[in-house]
């Protein structure tokens, strides 16, 4: 059946983030349950504000950043929230994903999306997190049962997860290859019964 592939958008360009440290965890785990993990680190998403014009610099960031998304059978958001919803960093990256839209299967159709939301606090990471959910959906993805809202103060130590965050992030991060290899199955199935 080949290689899940999976594609991670970090939507905070700070240097040694919580959010970049959060969704590397869960890379890691999707990576050792058998995935290939293409990771998209915040300055690898400073693109053109969308709709704007683009060099051939930024044509090929765009470029690089699409077929990444086409070719992966799941998908990690990170992001920082940044007055209660995504930052404008990685809403601008997702923004580009319109270049998808004639695609077979158009945005993120059928892929499974494991989110992960961090912020100070409780009310801004679960605000983000229904955001990606809602977003995630409106691009026909298939946002994972499980999404990890981080209060960054009480979760992380020195960039380390506490144990409870970790395990959510392992569970995100399963959740989105077992619907990948599911979704794959099925698809096999359906070519072989028609």
């Amino acid at each position: 059946m080949g290689v899940i592939r999976v594609v991670a958008l970090c939507g905070s360009q700070a240097p040694q983030s919580s959010t970049e440290s959060l969704l590397r965890v869960a890379a890691t785990h999707a990576e050792l349950l058998g995935a290939d993990v293409c990771f998209f680190r915040g300055e690898q998403l400073r693109l053109p504000l969308y709709g704007s014009p683009a060099d051939a610099r930024d044509a090929a960031a765009v470029g690089e950043l699409l077929a990444s998304v086409a070719a992966a059978d799941g998908v990690l958001l990170g992001s920082p929230s940044h007055h209660g919803s995504l930052s404008g960093l990685l809403k601008n990256a997702i923004d580009y994903l319109e270049g998808l839209r004639d695609h077979a299967n158009p945005y993120l159709t059928d892929k499974a999306v494991g989110c992960v939301a961090v912020g100070a606090g409780t009310q801004g990471p679960v605000n983000t997190m229904r955001s990606l959910r809602d977003t995630v959906h409106s691009l026909r993805g298939w946002p994972t049962p499980l999404g990890v809202a981080v209060d960054r103060a009480s979760a992380l130590c020195q960039g380390i997860p506490s144990p409870a965050v970790a395990h959510q992030l392992a569970l995100v991060s399963r959740q989105v290859v077992e619907f990948a290899l599911a979704r794959r199955a099925g698809a096999g199935e359906r070519r072989v019964g028609n």
